[in-house]
């Protein structure tokens, strides 16, 4: 549940508009196309703009991170964006195991601290996240 509201926050914030200067302006006029420039042209569907619960939702989700080593908070973020493995793996500099393993503590880290429980610091990474798929 964790990552598939990662992954929704991440759709939240692409679909918002683009953030511009302030005082920015278009001097273009609007282009209208008339019906003949539209024939024989797919139709562009739009997804509707998130309303303000799915913004709150996204927000909450993205505080989430904060729980992580920068680090971690990166990868789990990159990988909420649907970023493949082998780019990651490129950008960080480390092996898709590495990748797969940090990944997986840090889903497993979130999920420990909504449930209101401290992360113990003395265990194994490998701890947390079979602490948390039982």
């Amino acid at each position: 549940m964790v990552e598939a509201r990662l992954e929704s926050a991440a759709d939240v914030f692409r679909s918002l508009p683009e953030v511009k200067p302030q005082g920015y302006f278009n001097a273009w006029p609007e282009y209208f196309h008339s019906f003949a420039d539209q024939v024989g042209q797919e139709p562009r569907m739009r997804r509707p703009k998130p309303g303000p619960r799915d913004i709150t939702q996204a927000d909450d989700a993205l505080l989430w991170l904060r729980w992580l080593d920068p680090a971690d908070a990166r990868l789990v973020w990159l990988r909420a964006n649907r970023k493949p493995w082998k780019p990651i793996c490129w950008e960080l500099g480390i092996s898709r195991a590495t990748a797969n393993r940090r990944w997986q503590y840090g889903i497993a880290v979130i999920v420990w601290r909504l449930n209101g429980k401290r992360v113990p610091s003395k265990r194994s990474m490998e701890f947390v996240v079979a602490k948390v798929t039982h």
